[in-house]
């Protein structure tokens, strides 16, 4: 099969929550493969090295698709209530601050997994609720 071939499938057959639930699966796993050696690196020069071979491409990847979630948040079309696309909002700003602060050099890879790991609950929840 080809590529497009295979990406027409997919997006023929898995709804927008379920998409969004693979992307941040992916994305939190590989965030989660190397944030243990950059939250346990004693000095700043470690974990700036370990950036800059590893974990900014998939920081920008994280840091990409929580902005893209925030657009589509602030969409009127968006169904989801208010106060919960607030919160959400509210997340995909501190997420990118975050961010910053582990690019550099000053804050913990775990907490952007914590995170990532919470919503996916939250999706696999209401991917559940559908089903029933």
């Amino acid at each position: 099969m080809s590529l497009a071939a295979y990406k027409k499938t997919i997006r023929e057959t898995e709804s927008p929550r379920q998409m969004e639930r693979r992307v941040l699966a992916q994305v939190t796993a590989r965030l989660d493969a190397h944030q243990e050696d950059f939250d346990i690196a004693d000095d700043r020069g470690t974990r700036l090295t370990l950036l800059a071979e590893f974990l900014r491409p998939i920081l920008h990847d994280n840091v990409t698709l929580w902005m893209t979630f925030q657009a589509d948040l602030l969409q009127p079309q968006n169904s989801l209530p208010a106060e919960l696309r607030a919160s959400l909002i509210s997340l995909s700003m501190f997420i990118e601050r975050h961010t910053a602060r582990v690019l550099a050099g000053e804050a913990k890879v775990s907490v952007l997994v914590d995170v990532n790991r919470s919503i996916l609950q939250a999706l696999e929840g209401q991917a559940e609720a559908a089903a029933v």
